[in-house]
């Protein structure tokens, strides 16, 4: 392909340009398949950490009326909003969603607090999301969230921390698979993608 191609030049250069339709018509297939490949290998590049994470305004945080400020953070920052419902979680949901904490002395208050009201799973999608993510969000004590995060701006106490977060890719895959169904998950692209990433 390369010998061809470079063969196709130097005859251009040599005649002054001047070839046969053919060769004219090679050289454009080529210059058109050097573009589109081009273009492919810049798109899937730039966004090669692209991941979705799971994101939940806890019941605090809907009685407060933060979602929409949640929200905001997320889409302002670039990330895409795959999914989102509105619901109560039923405490059997909520025990599989914090099984790992089912040894703590704190998981019977954390389930009935967390079943205490409403709540907004979300799933966003982007580049590193995941740890982007758990960056806004702060740390799980408001006390020791910076200002600017949604923590440290909007909470004081742990036990009223207003929003959950994944930690971690696999984490991510499995409380999304837990909270959603594959037909609730929706691929788009946002007008605005090709001006968040390169």
């Amino acid at each position: 392909m390369q010998k061809s191609k470079t063969s196709l030049f130097s005859s251009l250069l040599i005649t002054g340009g001047r070839s046969s339709d053919s060769e004219l018509k090679k050289l454009f297939m080529i210059a058109t398949l050097l573009a589109f490949f081009s273009l492919i290998s810049s798109n899937t590049g730039s966004m090669s950490n692209t991941e979705r994470t799971f994101i939940m305004v806890k019941p605090d945080g809907v009685q407060r009326g933060l979602v929409g400020k949640i929200i905001e953070r997320f889409e302002q920052k670039g990330f895409k909003l795959v999914a989102m419902k509105f619901m109560w979680a039923s405490k059997e949901l909520l025990e599989q969603h914090y099984a790992d904490l089912s040894a703590r002395p704190f998981f019977p208050g954390l389930v009935s607090y967390m079943s205490s009201g409403p709540v907004v799973p979300m799933v966003w999608e982007g580049l590193n999301v995941v740890k982007t993510g758990r960056q806004m969000l702060g740390a799980t004590n408001p006390a020791d969230s910076m200002p600017g995060t949604i923590r440290g701006d909007y909470c004081i106490q742990v036990g009223r921390n207003i929003i959950h977060g994944s930690d971690a890719v696999e984490s991510a895959n499995k409380e999304i698979a837990l909270w959603f169904n594959e037909k609730e998950l929706v691929n788009w692209k946002p007008a605005a993608v090709d001006w968040v990433y390169e």
